[in-house]
C-alpha cells in the first residue's frame, strides 16, 4: 500500500525513472545477494552470537539497534534509598529513576576518587526486599554529582551498568521479562507492571524507614521509532556483526573524499558516525524479513550457508532446525547499490550503472544506510558505490513544527500539485531547498506556477507569429544577441550550481531569466518584428525558445516537454534530445543592454529620462512604453542625491571586513552589483 502511494507521487512529480526496474528487498534474486553477504561476513569471523545488552521493545518483542530509536523528554521520579550495611555499621543512599529494577541488583558503584565513599569500598550492602548482599565496588564511570554519586550496578538493565559489570565480572540477573512486566526474579513482584512493582517496592522501603525522597526528574527516555513504547535496555542473545575490519576502508574512502558528502557538516558527521560505530546488532525477533542463513542440531552445532544443508556441518546430524530470527532490514538496505542490478552474478547491469555518482538522502539516515552502503560496497566490489551524497533540508509545517498525521501538520503533496501543478510544486521544492531545515512555501509553490504560466503564454506569441521559420540563431540586433549571451550565460552558471548541488540557486536564475530578460526584454522588444514577419527575428526567437525550454526542463519537465511539442522541425522529445552545447560567439554582448535597463530603472523610479542611442532607445520604447506610464516625476538633483547616499551605504558595507567576510558570498555579490547599477545610473544622469 505505501510503496504503491510512493510510486504515484514519483509519477505524478515527474520522477523520470525507469518504473520497469521497480525492486523489493525481498525480491528472490535481492533475498539470494543478502544470504551471499551474510555467509561472507560469518566466514571472515565477523559475524558473532552473543549475550549483550541491547535495546528491546517489549511491544513488538524484537531487538532494535540504537538507530530505530526516537528520544523524548519525560518527568520520571528520581527516588532515594537507604542500603543497610551489611556489617549493620551504616547504610549508604542511592537514588534511582527506576525502583522496580532493584531486584536485579548485583553492586554498588562509588567513583574511586570520591572521599565520601572511599572508605566503604569493599563492603557490602543489603540489598531492599531481595535480602541480597552485594559489594561496594570503585569505577570510573560513576559521575558523582549524579543523585548521593552512589549507583546502583544492574547489568541486566542499564547499558552503563552491563559495562561496569563485564569490567568487575559480575552476575547478570534480570528482573523484568521480555513483555515488559515482572519475571519472578522477586517472586511477589511477578506479573506485576513496572509502575505497580515501584510502588510496592517503595511502600516496602518506607515502612522500614528506608524511602528518604521522591522528587521529580526530567530526563530523555528512548522510545521505538515504530509503535513508540519506551525501550527496554535487556541483555539477550542475539546476532551481531564486527565493525572493527569492517568500517577501515569506508573510513579511508570518507577520508581520502572518495565518497563527499554535502554539506561539508554532514561529511563530518558521517566520519565520525563511523568512527564511533559499535559492534552491530543484526538479529530481530520479527515475523517478517530475510530468515537467518543458520540451521542448528540437537547437539548445538551451527551450520550457515546460503540454501538449506542437508546435514549438520559438524555431525553429520539430518536434524536441523532454522533459525527463526530474521535479519535488521539495514542489513539488506546496504546492498541496494547492487544487489538491484543482479549481484551477486556479473551481470550486464552491474558493469554498466555500478559504482553509480549520486545519492541523496536525509541527515537521519547517514548512519543507518549511507555508511552502511559504503562498506558494503568496498567489502563485495571493493569499490565505493557512489561519490557523492547530497544530505537535504527536512521540509517542515508552514508553522516550523516537523509534518505530523497526529499534529495534523502534514501536507499532501499530490493535493498541491492537484492545486498548483506537479511543474510548480518542483520548482517550489527546489526553492526551498537549503543546507538548513525549511518551512514549507506555498509563496514559493505560486512563484512556480506563476512562472509555468509566463512561459506558456510568452511561447504561444512566439509560435503564433514564426510562419514557417525554422530555428536558427542570425541575430540582427543587440537585443538578440544580447538575450543568446544571457541563455549561454545561464546554462554556464546552472550547470556550476548543479555541480554544487545548489539548486535554489538554478532556479533562482532560470526565473530571472525567464520573466526578465526574456519575456520582460527580449520579448516585448522583438514584437514588432515577429509582427513584421521578419525572417531572421522569427528564426533566432525559435532558437532562443528551444534553448529557454531545456534550460528548464530539468525544473518544469511537464510544461516545456508540451510546449517543444509544438516547435517546428522537432527531431525528438525535450527530455531525450541533448543539453544545450557552450556557444561563446554572442559572449562579448552580455551586458549590451545595460544602459538600457539602467535608463529603465530611473524612469520607473523617478520619471527621469536619460540620453540614450537610437537602438537603445527603441528597445527602451518597446519595452517600458513611457507614454503609457504615469509616474510623478522627481528632480535630476532629488535623484542624483538619491543615488549618492545609495553609492555612500553601499561602499560602508563593502569596506567592513566583519560584513564581507561573514555574510554569505551571494549576499556580498549583491551587494557589490547594486553598488555598480547605482553608479551607472548615476553616470548615465549626469550624461
Amino acid at each position: 500500500e505505501y510503496g504503491g502511494k510512493i510510486m504515484t507521487q514519483f509519477r505524478r512529480i515527474g520522477a523520470s525513472l525507469d518504473y520497469r526496474r521497480e525492486r523489493f528487498t525481498m525480491d528472490e534474486g535481492y533475498t539470494r545477494a543478502v544470504l551471499r553477504f551474510f555467509v561472507h561476513l560469518y566466514r571472515k569471523g565477523w559475524i558473532y552470537r552473543d549475550n549483550r545488552i541491547i535495546n528491546w521493545c517489549p511491544f513488538h518483542r524484537t531487538s532494535l539497534s540504537d538507530l530505530e530509536l526516537v528520544h523524548v523528554d519525560a518527568t520520571d521520579e528520581l527516588v532515594t534509598i537507604r542500603y543497610p550495611l551489611a556489617d549493620g555499621s551504616g547504610y549508604l543512599d542511592i537514588a534511582t529513576v527506576r525502583p522496580a529494577t532493584i531486584p536485579a541488583d548485583v553492586a554498588v558503584a562509588v567513583h574511586p576518587r570520591d572521599e565520601r565513599y572511599r572508605g566503604l569500598i569493599g563492603k557490602e550492602v543489603v540489598v531492599p526486599l531481595v535480602d541480597r548482599r552485594v559489594p561496594v565496588i570503585a569505577d570510573d564511570h560513576v559521575d558523582p554529582a549524579f543523585g548521593t554519586g552512589a549507583l546502583k550496578i544492574t547489568p541486566g538493565h542499564d547499558p552503563v551498568d552491563f559495562e561496569i559489570g563485564r569490567a568487575h565480572g559480575l552476575a547478570e540477573p534480570t528482573a523484568i521479562g521480555p513483555d515488559g512486566l515482572m519475571n519472578d526474579l522477586a517472586p511477589s513482584l511477578a506479573g506485576l507492571t513496572q509502575a505497580e512493582a515501584t510502588e510496592r517496592i517503595l511502600t516496602w522501603c518506607d515502612d522500614r524507614g528506608q524511602l528518604v525522597s521522591r522528587e521529580p526528574f526530567k530526563h530523555a527516555v528512548a522510545l521505538c521509532e515504530r509503535c513508540e513504547t519506551r525501550i527496554e535496555p535487556r541483555i539477550s542473545l542475539q546476532w551481531w556483526c564486527s565493525m572493527e575490519e569492517l568500517k577501515k576502508p569506508a573510513l579511508e574512502a570518507l577520508r581520502e573524499r572518495r565518497v563527499r558528502f554535502h554539506p561539508e557538516s554532514q561529511h563530518r558527521f558521517a566520519i565520525e558516525s563511523l568512527e564511533e560505530a559499535p559492534d552491530w546488532c543484526i538479529s530481530r525477533q520479527l515475523w517478517w524479513g530475510h530468515q537467518l542463513p543458520i540451521w542448528e542440531c540437537p547437539s548445538g552445532h551451527l551450520t550457515v550457508e546460503e540454501t538449506a544443508p542437508e546435514t549438520c556441518a559438524v555431525c553429520g546430524t539430518e536434524k536441523l532446525t532454522r533459525s527463526e530470527d530474521v535479519l535488521d532490514t539495514w542489513f539488506s538496505s546496504a546492498l541496494w547499490p547492487f544487489a538491484t542490478l543482479g549481484w551477486p552474478d556479473n551481470t550486464d547491469d552491474l558493469q554498466a550503472f555500478y559504482p553509480g555518482n549520486l545519492q541523496t538522502t536525509a541527515r537521519e539516515i547517514i548512519r543507518l544506510w549511507e555508511n552502511r552502503m559504503i562498506f558494503a560496497g568496498l567489502e563485495l566490489l571493493g569499490e565505493v558505490p557512489f561519490s557523492d551524497v547530497v544530505i537535504h533540508s527536512t521540509v517542515l509545517a508552514t508553522d516550523g513544527r516537523r509534518m505530523s498525521k497526529s499534529l495534523g501538520t502534514g501536507i499532501d503533496p499530490l493535493e498541491v500539485i492537484g492545486k498548483h501543478g506537479a511543474d510548480a510544486v518542483r520548482y517550489g521544492l527546489l526553492k526551498m531547498s537549503s543546507t538548513q531545515d525549511v518551512r514549507f512555501s506555498y509563496g514559493a509553490v505560486e512563484e512556480g506556477r506563476k512562472l509555468a504560466n509566463k512561459l506558456w503564454n510568452v511561447s504561444r506569441l512566439i509560435l503564433a507569429n514564426v510562419g514557417d521559420a525554422k530555428p536558427d540563431a542570425r541575430p540582427g540586433e543587440a537585443i538578440e544577441r544580447w538575450i543568446l549571451a544571457r541563455l549561454e550565460a545561464t546554462r554556464s552558471e546552472i550547470e556550476e550550481r548543479f555541480a554544487a548541488f545548489d539548486y535554489a540557486g538554478v532556479v533562482t536564475r532560470l526565473y530571472h531569466l525567464t520573466f526578465d530578460e526574456f519575456c520582460d526584454w527580449y520579448a516585448e522588444a522583438i514584437k514588432p518584428r515577429l509582427y513584421d514577419g521578419d525572417e531572421n527575428a522569427r528564426s533566432t526567437a525559435l532558437a532562443a525558445l528551444e534553448c529557454l525550454l531545456a534550460l528548464l526542463h530539468p525544473v518544469m519537465p511537464h510544461v516545456t516537454e508540451e510546449i517543444w511539442s509544438n516547435l517546428p522541425a522537432r527531431k525528438a522529445r525535450l527530455i531525450v534530445s541533448p543539453w544545450p552545447q557552450a556557444d561563446e560567439r554572442f559572449a562579448t554582448d552580455s551586458g549590451a543592454l545595460e544602459r538600457v535597463q539602467d535608463a529603465a530603472a530611473i524612469f520607473r523610479r523617478s520619471g527621469l529620462r536619460v540620453s540614450l542611442s537610437d537602438d537603445e532607445e527603441r528597445i527602451f520604447q518597446a519595452v517600458v512604453k513611457p507614454e503609457r506610464t504615469k509616474i510623478e516625476a522627481v528632480s535630476v538633483e532629488a535623484e542624483t542625491a538619491r543615488l549618492h547616499s545609495e553609492i555612500t551605504r553601499c561602499e560602508k558595507m563593502l569596506s567592513n571586513p566583519g560584513f564581507v567576510e561573514r555574510a554569505r558570498a551571494e549576499v556580498v555579490e549583491a551587494e557589490r552589483e547594486k553598488l555598480a547599477r547605482y553608479r551607472r545610473e548615476l553616470d548615465a544622469l549626469a550624461g
